[in-house]
């Protein structure tokens, strides 16, 4: 005899109708695609609806086939921005290290703490290369962020906020001799927002820093692991 009560079956029957429900709605949805979308797109679109939104390949993993994800690798983040641009914007090459060690710890990537970094360079002002500080810190890979231009105001405007960034995103591999190897570098062109400027009387000049930073961080983050197709949609306007 069963032991389990009329209660008990009554919400097990309405788990499975709402999941019957659920799976019917998404197959309506995947034949009234099927029907209105020309073309082979129809089969993106319903692998979308089945599968989830597909996920793209980050650059680093594409082009050296080597993963900051993979099982005990260990990662330092260092940031250089020349005088000039820590002059216009304060603390720029920390904040930047210390927002992409954010990210990429946020996504399964064991990354040392941005502080332990920062004290060591603070402690080793003389310090000259990437591969210097990886060796200090004992870590398989060091990502180098070279920043040459920054900027959170649109070309010539005071009022008009777009935040802009050009940099060279570096992968120096370390060897057990403690010297590196530079196996990856990328041109980061960045831009936010990407359609149009956002003027200074709707967002002030520290929520406009911040969003920018973040959206930085992410787009340098994105070199190094998968992210979701169309996500660049929110950072258009």
């Amino acid at each position: 005899m069963s032991t389990e009560s009329p209660a008990g079956n009554t919400v097990i029957e309405q788990i499975n109708h709402r999941h019957c429900r659920g799976s019917f709605v998404r197959l309506a949805l995947a034949a009234l695609l099927l029907i209105s979308v020309p073309g082979c797109n129809y089969f993106i679109l319903l692998g979308y609806l089945i599968g989830g939104p597909p996920q793209i390949e980050p650059l680093f993993e594409k082009d050296t086939k080597k993963s900051l994800t993979d099982r005990n690798v260990r990662v330092a983040v260092v940031c250089y921005a020349s005088d000039e641009l820590k002059y216009e914007c304060e603390n720029i090459d920390h904040i930047i290290a210390r927002q992409v060690t954010y990210q990429l710890s946020m996504n399964k990537i064991d990354v040392v703490p941005n502080d332990e970094v920062r004290s060591w360079m603070v402690q080793n002002p003389d310090w000259d290369t990437a591969s210097e500080v990886g060796a200090a810190f004992d870590v398989n890979y060091v990502v180098y962020i070279d920043v040459s231009e920054f900027s959170l105001y649109e070309r010539d405007s005071n009022t008009l906020f777009r935040g802009r960034c050009e940099a060279i995103v570096s992968v120096y591999e370390m060897e057990t001799d403690g010297e590196g190897k530079r196996i990856f570098s990328h041109d980061l062109n960045s831009q936010y927002p990407i359609q149009v400027p956002r003027s200074a009387t709707d967002v002030s000049y520290d929520t406009f820093r911040m969003e920018y930073f973040s959206r930085l961080s992410d787009e340098i983050g994105r070199l190094f692991y998968p992210y979701l197709n169309g996500d660049d949609i929110s950072n258009a306007t």
